[in-house]
């Protein structure tokens, strides 16, 4: 195997840094003429457009609630074949996961299961040798992790880093691999779904910011010993040739939803359809008038509450959607799909705007997450994408709600701990109380004919054949 890079830039919590670091060290990896594939843990969407927008590769979610070992692995491998590197950056702090168990849906267990070692990204400001005991404690709490390095963030004085780097490196036997400066112009914008996304930023975060970033990286991180410490020996075992017929898809065209509007999809969803040999072309729901000649379309998330008076006033694409619907064309659309799908959509100033009137109800927007996290959703009935009683796992992550008569299609459950996994931290204990039992259930879901759409974000690569009934509705417009 050619000589391979791969590491996890994991942090102490959220807002540690840890995205700008990544954008950072990739730019600056770049800068070296080595091939930089990202990574990002967990199922954010954001992180990974900004990753995109940084070093021109499509960044790869790696989600363990959605997909099995042997696939995550696969879709791992087949990403880096022709890569140099691989960026992956965590989710929220190094142990956090699913529920209490650090050992499911963390980073430091992804690290685990991929082979890569961690670099801690720790928050150096109004700290001295204090540091140390944090670096200490996220080292004792699971010695099986390896965290190979550190980088101390937001630290603008060499003579702070150097107090902070040899406590660590005295105490925690740990190399200290840079410092991070506050960059106030670097820092990247936020909403209410978390970050802007790179989609709608990209005139002001041009590519000289980002040269900016890879400079100071390159001055103020140790990238030579980053990566003589995260040479990647071998390739976890598992592969994704099983996910889907290479024939289902033939002749097939799709038109897809992307725009400042829509542009929420797993870079591993769109390569699937591909190797099925669905030909993909965008359309623009905002700008564009007419559909593309096609069998099937894809609507993803987005933002169409800061976008739905233009999307009101497309009235072409909206005709073009209802026409499409009309002759059976399946369609399918998940959270921001949804609510463009809908008869209206409420913003948050409290303006009705007439949406495309596929799936009866409006989408009304809320001050506060409506629904977040994990969860299960199996058929009621027979769907355009699974057959009743089948389940799909999934992400939802959104503050409107969808008030509607029409009948839901998925029964879905958030669960609140799962049995503790192997490799997880001898002296973690969950309550069995709680051991994976029904936190929350709610009704889900909606369809209309060869139409379906619901709030839940879905990783086609779950299961082999997931796409395949999605794929026959297709078949029959040829």
């Amino acid at each position: 195997m050619q000589q391979k890079y791969a590491f996890v830039i994991a942090g102490t919590g959220s807002g540690c840094g840890k995205t700008t670091v990544a954008l950072g060290i990739m730019r600056a990896l770049m800068n070296r003429s080595l091939r930089v594939q990202p990574f990002k843990i967990g199922p954010d969407y954001l992180d990974g457009g900004w990753h995109r927008a940084v070093t021109g590769v499509a960044s790869h979610n790696l989600d363990a609630f959605m997909l099995p070992v042997p696939i995550l692995n696969g879709l791992f491998n087949w990403a880096i074949q022709d890569q140099d590197v691989a960026v992956i950056e965590g989710v929220m702090g190094l142990y956090d996961g699913y529920g209490t168990d650090p050992g499911y849906c963390s980073s430091a267990a992804m690290a685990k299961q991929l082979g890569c070692p961690v670099v801690l990204v720790v928050d150096g400001k109004a700290v001295s040798t204090s540091i140390a005991a944090t670096v200490m404690g996220f080292q004792q709490f699971d010695p099986a992790v390896n965290i190979a390095g550190v980088l101390i963030n937001r630290v603008n004085r060499e003579s702070h880093f150097q107090l902070l780097k040899q406590a660590i490196e005295r105490y925690c036997a740990i190399p200290v691999l840079g410092r991070i400066p506050v960059m106030p112009d670097i820092a990247l914008p936020s909403r209410h779904l978390g970050l802007i996304s790179a989609q709608e930023r990209k005139r002001q975060y041009d590519d000289e910011r980002w040269s900016r970033l890879a400079q100071q990286m390159a001055a103020s991180v140790d990238l030579d010993q980053l990566l003589a410490l995260t040479q990647l020996s071998s390739l976890p075992n598992g592969n994704i040739d099983s996910l889907i017929d290479p024939t289902m898809g033939q002749g097939l065209t799709l038109a897809l939803a992307e725009d400042e509007a829509f542009h929420f999809y797993y870079p591993a969803n769109l390569l699937l359809l591909e190797k099925a040999g669905v030909t993909i072309k965008r359309f623009s729901p905002l700008h564009d008038h007419q559909l593309p000649v096609c069998q099937m379309i894809y609507l993803g998330g987005g933002y169409p509450e800061i976008y739905a008076q233009t999307l009101s006033a497309n009235n072409a694409m909206r005709a073009a959607l209802r026409q499409a619907h009309q002759t059976g064309i399946p369609i399918y659309a998940e959270c921001g799909g949804l609510m463009y799908l809908g008869d209206s959509l409420i913003d948050a100033d409290g303006v009705r705007h007439h949406m495309v009137g596929l799936i009866a109800g409006e989408s009304r927007m809320g001050e506060h997450l409506q629904r977040f996290g994990y969860c299960e959703a199996t058929a009621i009935c027979d769907t355009p994408l699974v057959a009743k009683g089948e389940t799909l796992r999934g992400h939802e992550f959104h503050y409107s709600d969808f008030i509607t008569t029409q009948p839901p299609v998925f029964q879905c459950v958030k669960r609140r701990d799962i049995p503790l996994s192997q490799g997880t931290v001898s002296q973690g204990t969950v309550s069995q109380e709680t051991v994976g039992k029904v936190q929350e259930s709610w009704l889900g879901g909606y369809q209309n004919g060869n139409t379906l759409a619901g709030y839940l974000h879905i990783h086609f690569a779950q299961r082999p054949g997931l796409l395949h009934r999605w794929l026959m509705l297709a078949r029959r417009q040829l």
